[in-house]
């Protein structure tokens, strides 16, 4: 963000009708008096000219105290020589801010977004003097506050003296943004660009932590997003979703190419449809010329926007959250020491509404480690000095770079091992350790240790079986261990019998650990999954392990009774030789029953040679791909 050294006023017309009320900036600026408290306008919409104004006389304004809510880049009140002059009160400090910015932690203000509003009504927070911005007055002597209602209304509501930067630049935006040129004390005209935010590339880490979130985002969502890289990578991954809407804290120059790919159109929001709806608008020129005049966009006060009860009432609300730290039990941190910082905002309003929206998810997106890799994100307990924005009650999904794991209604054993098997793999085994040492995970699990593996997202599929059902297919996840466990309870003496060789009343514990953790290396197992309302269902297990020796696998599959005949045990063995192939792997090898003539019959059909010798009543079968 650059930020303009002397931006040169000009007398604009419609302003001339209130003669009484213009001055230039140094001459507004003269109306402060040391030791006020100042509101200054949020993010794009920040007055510059009155800024500079406020600079040039920061020798005048001793013990000033300065309200913000969105510190972006390096504006120059910010740096430290100027502490003596000016002690910031910031409600939210986006990331990047300067040393200087993080020099004044000491007055962050925790509270919910929504609340600022009702801080500054009710004067428990006063405000002596407001800098805004808007844009030219109308007909009727209204002005809008543009891309930035969010807090600002308010201020200038309460404040005792407000000074407006009047500037035709300002597009004039639909939504709660008016204000009556009656209720402003000094119009200060001068024309200059809007601060301008162009994100930079988000980075492969940031895009892969997108592509597993996307998955979680069905067609018809209304959707929440940030001003984060993770976000911002997402925008790309979300131009194939149909009929999205946004209810967001912000938005920025992505919703210009989701509305153009056409996948935004709100038409399925069961509030404000067919309309955007946000508190402020961070962006440059592109995402500013959207907005003039556009009714389809609604900027409206953080009171409104962020407000939980108005969040849950939107139907099929996502709301993707960042972190800096989580922990195994699922509860999230937005501020760590050294884990960087960026205040609340209103991440922990929507985490309440989602999370109470019918349909409602929130999903929590983050890098697997910090410092240069050397800090796991993901924690076996909170940092002192955390600042906790969503409980464990609170959050469905986590993910990183290396999967998702879901949270919601599952037991601590459930989460430890699913946060495990998405944290860094160099930190997988100590987190084992830690949720045993904490009693989150049974001591059993101790053998698994450097054996939480999870397989690669090019391996998903997905098959329309022989009656039209589609079923997705995926690598065996550490989390899968009850899904597996219903399975085997489910199969009938007949198909256990034919899987094993023997009969099997039960599966000890350890058995079914030995089907979940594999190494995809030595060992592949890809299950079957059909959705059902408490999570996916695993209908069907296809295995195989490699004898180094020979260079080829034993496969073997397992296929629940009312799905067997379906053609799945067919996809089953297909794909896991496209697997096989590209690992260099020669063929199958697989031990079957004479009398299981369902899984003989999918082998002879395979369409690899195939040779079969029968000893007694069992036929050994190699597959060559070759």
């Amino acid at each position: 963000m650059n930020l303009p050294q002397s931006p040169q006023p000009a007398v604009l017309g419609p302003v001339r009708s209130y003669p009484s009320l213009v001055a230039s900036a140094p001459e507004a600026i003269g109306r402060i008096r040391p030791g006020q408290r100042v509101f200054i306008g949020t993010g794009c919409g920040q007055p510059q000219a009155l800024v500079h104004a406020l600079l040039d006389r920061a020798g005048e304004m001793e013990d000033m105290e300065i309200i913000l809510l969105v510190a972006l880049g390096e504006p120059a009140y910010l740096h430290r020589e100027l502490a003596q002059h000016f002690r910031l009160k910031p409600f939210f400090i986006a990331d990047g801010a300067d040393a200087g910015t993080h020099s004044h932690l000491d007055d962050y203000t925790p509270i919910l977004f929504s609340d600022i509003p009702e801080l500054f009504r009710s004067g428990r927070l006063p405000i002596d003097v407001a800098l805004i911005q808007v844009t030219e007055p109308n007909e009727h002597g209204l002005c809008s506050l543009g891309v930035s209602v969010d807090v600002t209304k308010s201020a200038a509501e309460n404040a005792g003296l407000v000074i407006a930067q009047v500037n035709p630049q300002m597009p004039w935006t639909a939504g709660d943004g008016l204000v009556g040129v009656d209720d402003l004390d000094i119009l200060v005209p001068c024309e200059e660009p809007l601060l301008e935010i162009a994100l930079p590339d988000p980075g492969e880490t940031a895009r892969k932590i997108a592509e597993y979130v996307a998955a979680l985002i069905p067609d018809s969502s209304t959707v929440q997003l940030g001003m984060h890289r993770i976000p911002q990578a997402l925008l790309t991954f979300l131009k194939a979703k149909h009929d999205l809407g946004i209810h967001a804290e912000a938005v920025s120059d992505g919703i210009v190419e989701l509305l153009e790919a056409g996948a935004i159109t709100g038409a399925r929001k069961s509030n404000d449809r067919g309309k955007i709806v946000c508190s402020m608008c961070l962006g440059t020129r592109r995402l500013f010329d959207h907005l003039r005049k556009n009714p389809a966009v609604l900027v409206r006060s953080a009171q409104h926007v962020s407000d939980p009860a108005v969040i849950s009432r939107q139907r099929n609300m996502v709301a993707v959250g960042l972190a800096s730290e989580i922990d195994l039990m699922g509860q999230v941190c937005a501020h760590s020491p050294g884990g960087g910082f960026s205040g609340m905002a209103s991440h922990a309003d929507f985490v309440h509404g989602a999370a109470k929206a019918r349909g409602g998810k929130m999903i929590i997106a983050l890098e697997s480690t910090r410092d240069d890799g050397t800090t796991s994100r993901i924690v076996p307990h909170l940092s002192e000095g955390a600042v906790v924005v969503a409980t464990c009650f609170e959050v469905h999904y986590v993910a990183t770079e290396y999967g998702v794991a879901y949270l919601h209604g599952q037991s601590l054993q459930e989460r430890a091992m699913a946060l495990i098997s998405i944290a860094h793999p160099d930190f997988r085994a100590r987190l084992l350790r830690e949720a045993i040492d904490r009693c989150y995970v049974s001591s059993d699990l101790a053998t698994v240790e450097g054996q939480i593996h999870v397989g690669p997202p090019a391996w998903r599929s997905a098959a329309v079986l022989d009656d039209g059902t589609l079923v997705s297919f995926r690598p065996m996840h550490p989390t899968d261990e009850p899904r597996v466990r219903d399975l085997f309870h489910s199969l009938s003496k007949q198909t256990m019998y034919y899987r094993f060789m023997s009969n099997v009343a039960r599966l000890p514990q350890r058995q079914i650990q030995n089907f979940v953790y594999i190494d995809f290396r030595d060992e592949m197992a890809i299950v079957g999954t059909i959705p059902e309302a408490y999570g996916d269902q695993i209908i069907a297990v296809g295995r195989y392990y490699l004898d180094p020796g020979t260079n080829r696998a034993e496969v073997a599959f397992i296929v629940r009774d009312n799905w067997q005949n379906r053609g799945t045990g067919t996809f089953l063995l297909k794909y896991l030789a496209t697997i096989a192939r590209g690992q260099g792997i020669a063929g199958f090898t697989a031990e079957v029953l004479a009398d299981n003539m369902p899984m003989l019959a999918v082998l002879r059909k395979s369409g690899f040679r195939l040779r079969s010798q029968l000893d007694g009543r069992v036929h050994s079968i190699e597959l060559d791909f070759e």
